[in-house]
C-alpha cells in the first residue's frame, strides 16, 4: 500500500528528503549511524545503543520520513507498555509529534492508540502486555521500541511478524538498550543476511546531554558492568555469579518432549496479593525414562489465592501431572485448604523449606551444567529469572522474590530425588565467591 500527500505525488524518495534537507531538517543534523541503512536487501533494521544515544528520535524520524515520502500507509509502533508508546514514542520531546513536519502534522486519537496523517497514513500503537492485539492487523512498517525490556519478547515479535505483510516491501526498526534476551540474539544472528544491526554508545550523543549528566554517570558507572549495557550497548550474555547461564538453556531447548514417565505442577505461593506483591511461582515439569528433566511450562503471575490454586489445579489436569507440589512456610495450611477448595480429588504434596533459596538452586543448577534439564520452547521470564539469579542472593537487597525459580526447583527437586551440592559449589562458597 503506498500513500503520498499531494505535494509529493508522483515524486521519488529523494525528491522528498531533498525538501527535508533545504529546510535543515532531520537529515542534516542526525549523525550517520542515525540514518537508515541504504540499500534495499534488508528487512529489518536493529539499533542497540545506550541510554541517551537517541534512538527515540531515530525511529521517530524514520517514520516521519517514510510517512512523508508515502512509502508507508499502516504502521505499528510497539512498546513494552501502553503508557510508554504514548509518552515516548507519540508524545515525548523526541516522539512522532515533536518531529512531525508543520505542513503533514498528524491526529493524534488516545482513545483509538492510532495517529493518522493528511495523507491518510495510520500509526496504531500496540503494548507487550497485550500482545494478541498484533493478530488481525497488517502492516507495512513497524517501529518497536525497547524490544529488551518488553513482556514475553519473542512471542510479541512472532505477533508483529505476522502481520508485517502489505506493500512492495514491508520493514521493521527495533530500537533497544540491550539486554540478554533470546529475541535479540536471534536478531543479531541475522545481521548481514535481512538484517542490519547498528550499535552505538551514550557518549556519541554526548553534544546533545548535560556535561554535569555525562560526568556523573562516567563517575558512577563507568567501567561497571551495568555501564557497559546501559551506556556501551554490550550485550552481556551473564550474571557475574548467576547459577544459570542462558547459553545452557539455549544448548539443551527442545521443540517437544519425549514421553515423559512422572509430571508434577510446582506452586511457590505469594504471601499477599496487594499491588507489587510478589508473583506466585506455577512450574510444570517432567522426567522421562533417562532421568533428563523437561521444564514444559511456567505460568507464574500475580494471583489471587483461589486464582493461582485454580490455574495450578487446571495446569495438573491438562497435562495428567502426578502431584501438585507447594511451599507452605509461609501459608501453612492454607496452602493445601486453598487447593482443594478448587479440586478435592487432586493428588498433592506440601514441602518445607528448610534450607536457603541459593542451596536448594545450586544443584539443580549443576544439572543443568551437565546438561540434564531441557526446556520445552521458550520460558523468557523463567530464564531471565535464572540467569539473573546469583550465589549470593539476599532478598533484602535485591528487593524481590525468585518465585518463578522457587517453583522450578521445587519441581525438579522432586522430579529427580535428593540432588547433593557438587563439590565445586560448596568450594565456591567458601572461597566467598
Amino acid at each position: 500500500m503506498s500513500i503520498a500527500r499531494p505535494e509529493v505525488t508522483g515524486r521519488s524518495i529523494a525528491g522528498a528528503l531533498a525538501d527535508t534537507l533545504a529546510d535543515g531538517g532531520w537529515r542534516a543534523k542526525a549523525r550517520p549511524e542515525q540514518l537508515a541503512p541504504e540499500g534495499d536487501w534488508w528487512n529489518g533494521w536493529l539499533l542497540m545503543a545506550g541510554r541517551g544515544f537517541g534512538k527515540t528520535r531515530t525511529g521517530a524520524e524514520w517514520v516521519k520520513e517514510h510517512v512523508e515520502a508515502g512509502t508507508a500507509g499502516r504502521i505499528a509502533l510497539i512498546a513494552p507498555t501502553a503508557g510508554d508508546a504514548r509518552d515516548v514514542m507519540i508524545e515525548g520531546p523526541a516522539g512522532l509529534l515533536a518531529v512531525s513536519s508543520p505542513w503533514l502534522r498528524p491526529e493524534y486519537e488516545p482513545s483509538k492508540r492510532r495517529l493518522t496523517w493528511p495523507n491518510g497514513a495510520t500509526a496504531s500503537t500496540f503494548s507487550s502486555e497485550e500482545a494478541d492485539r498484533l493478530r488481525g492487523p497488517q502492516h507495512d512498517l513497524a517501529w518497536a521500541d525497547e524490544i529488551a525490556a518488553m513482556a514475553e519478547p519473542s512471542g510479541v515479535w512472532d505477533m508483529l511478524m505476522f502481520g508485517l505483510r502489505i506493500g512492495a516491501h514491508p520493514r521493521w526498526l527495533a530500537t533497544t538498550t540491550p539486554k540478554p534476551v533470546k529475541l535479540l540474539r536471534e536478531l543479531l544472528a541475522r545481521e548481514g543476511r535481512d538484517v542490519v544491526v547498528t550499535r552505538g554508545s551514550t557518549f556519541a550523543n554526548a553534544a546533545n546531554l548535560a556535561p554535569n549528566f555525562l560526568e556523573g554517570i562516567k563517575a558512577r558507572y563507568g567501567g561497571t558492568r551495568l555501564g557497559r549495557q546501559e551506556l556501551e550497548a554490550e550485550l552481556l550474555s551473564d550474571v557475574p555469579g548467576a547459577l544459570w547461564q542462558l547459553d545452557w538453556i539455549d544448548r539443551d531447548r527442545v521443540e517437544r518432549a519425549p514421553e515423559l514417565k512422572r509430571i508434577v505442577v510446582a506452586v511457590d505461593p505469594a504471601v499477599s496479593t496487594n499491588e507489587g506483591s510478589d508473583e506466585t511461582g506455577i512450574v510444570v515439569a517432567g522426567i522421562d525414562a533417562n532421568r533428563h528433566g523437561y521444564v514444559i511450562e511456567d505460568l507464574s503471575g500475580r494471583y489471587a489465592p483461589h486464582e493461582w490454586a485454580a490455574v495450578a489445579v487446571n495446569a495438573y489436569r491438562r497435562h495428567k501431572a502426578d502431584r501438585i507440589i507447594a511451599e507452605k512456610n509461609n501459608g501453612g495450611d492454607m496452602v493445601e485448604t486453598t487447593i482443594r477448595m478448587v479440586s478435592t480429588n487432586v493428588s498433592f504434596k506440601a514441602v518445607h523449606a528448610s534450607r536457603g533459596k541459593v542451596t536448594r538452586a545450586e544443584p539443580i543448577s549443576a544439572l543443568y551444567e551437565q546438561k540434564k534439564v531441557h526446556h520445552l520452547g521458550t520460558l523468557t521470564q523463567l530464564e531471565d529469572q535464572m540467569c539473573a539469579f546469583t550465589s549470593d542472593f539476599d532478598r533484602s537487597r535485591s528487593g524481590y522474590s525468585p518465585d518463578r525459580v522457587d517453583a522450578l526447583v521445587w519441581a525438579l527437586s522432586e522430579l529427580l530425588g535428593e540432588v547433593h551440592t557438587p563439590a565445586r559449589f560448596v568450594y565456591l562458597n567458601w572461597m566467598g565467591r
